[in-house]
């Protein structure tokens, strides 16, 4: 269901394919989040012209509100949220890892607290997959345990262990209820934290079973940015290279870019439109703030040239004006943008790729990216 088509001969960059039952995905890829089956602020018409492939949804918050039978009952994720590309659903263990203060983890399974109500709730792996079924997605992620940042290796490695029991539970789940046979997708998950040893066991273990997909967890959840990269140039190359590699929760536009060049293929992130609703932009020279008093007669878009409606109409004066009048048009039009600039930059990534160059272009535009950023005062 991959199809790898190039890798680049001075990185680990890869050009690949990757079919499901909504369509191909061309990797490398950027996936916008839509939590709660929407993309924050932005229709499914407005996303899909960003040139947004796909799209990832939640497993933990759909199943919560509206709830599974429900979605199924609409015939699906798709047509509920009236998305017709490819859906990939994380498993719902970010989730509860983000929400530890309601949860406790035992070898059965997640024991937790609804977020919305307080009612008791229980996730094991059996529950995992049977939402993200109901739920029809594309791609469906294993249950697994995520370790925060600190962690004491005895409980990263009880972490680890979990994580791979569970994920050849789930992969016997998808093959006998013919979930994979259906051309749908089933992705594991390595975990270890900063453990070198962890990572690479788990990366084995894993590796060794006949997963459609494989996804880098437990990066970005607070470890410093040295480590993040550490961990995805060391795990990367451990895994099927006839097989999607998917980097879970990141990134910044320099930070996709040098995952892309340690030989992942798969992004997402809430970045673009949260920082959009507080008055954020990417652009080629780092990352700007509307909030600014020196753009009150800026009549200039975000960037020159780039081709998305935020660009094409509307100048930053204008932004600053939606954010400070607290008009949600405001952070529609930079979330719109941001989606598009990451787009954009992963079509960029391909054309290097493609062309062998993608060494030297990346590096001049994180270069240029980060000399920006620093320039960049914080608004009041």
């Amino acid at each position: 269901m991959f199809t790898l088509l190039k890798t680049d001969t001075t990185t680990a960059a890869r050009l690949g394919v990757l079919k499901t039952p909504h369509g191909e995905v061309r990797t490398p890829v950027f996936m916008p989040v839509g939590t709660q089956a929407t993309v924050k602020g932005l229709s499914p018409q407005q996303v899909a012209e960003t040139g947004a492939q796909i799209l990832l949804s939640n497993t933990y918050h759909l199943n919560l509100r509206p709830g599974r039978e429900i979605v199924r009952a609409a015939g699906g994720l798709h047509k509920f949220m009236h998305w017709d590309k490819p859906i990939l659903t994380d498993s719902g263990g970010f989730q509860v890892f983000s929400l530890a203060k309601l949860r406790t983890i035992t070898d059965e399974g997640i024991h937790f607290s609804s977020h919305l109500d307080g009612n008791k709730l229980f996730l094991d792996v059996k529950d995992c997959f049977d939402i993200q079924d109901a739920l029809g997605s594309d791609i469906a992620m294993v249950l697994d345990e995520c370790p925060p940042y600190p962690c004491e290796r005895a409980a990263c490695e009880i972490a680890v262990n979990r994580s791979i029991r569970w994920a050849k539970e789930m992969l016997q789940l998808a093959k006998d209820s013919g979930f994979l046979a259906s051309g749908r997708h089933l992705f594991c998950i390595n975990q270890g934290s900063v453990y070198d040893d962890l990572r690479i066991r788990c990366a084995e273990e894993l590796g060794g079973l006949d997963f459609p997909g494989h996804a880098i967890g437990g990066v970005s959840v607070g470890e410093p940015e040295e480590h993040m990269l550490h961990q995805v140039g060391l795990v990367a190359p451990l895994l099927p290279k006839n097989k999607p590699r998917y980097v879970m929760g990141v990134g910044t536009p320099p930070q996709l870019l040098r995952m892309v060049a340690l030989g992942a293929d798969m992004f997402d992130c809430t970045m673009p439109t949260r920082i959009g609703r507080h008055g954020g932009a990417f652009t080629p020279d780092g990352p700007i703030s509307v909030k600014h008093l020196r753009y009150r007669d800026d009549h200039r878009p975000l960037v020159e040239g780039m081709d998305n409606y935020t660009c094409r109409h509307f100048s930053r004066a204008y932004l600053r004006h939606l954010h400070h009048a607290g008009e949600q048009l405001g952070g529609t039009l930079l979330a719109l943008h941001n989606i598009h600039f990451l787009q954009d930059l992963m079509a960029q990534a391909h054309v290097h790729i493609a062309a062998g160059d993608f060494a030297s272009w990346s590096k001049s535009w994180c270069e240029r990216y980060e000399a920006g950023a620093k320039d960049e005062i914080p608004a009041d």
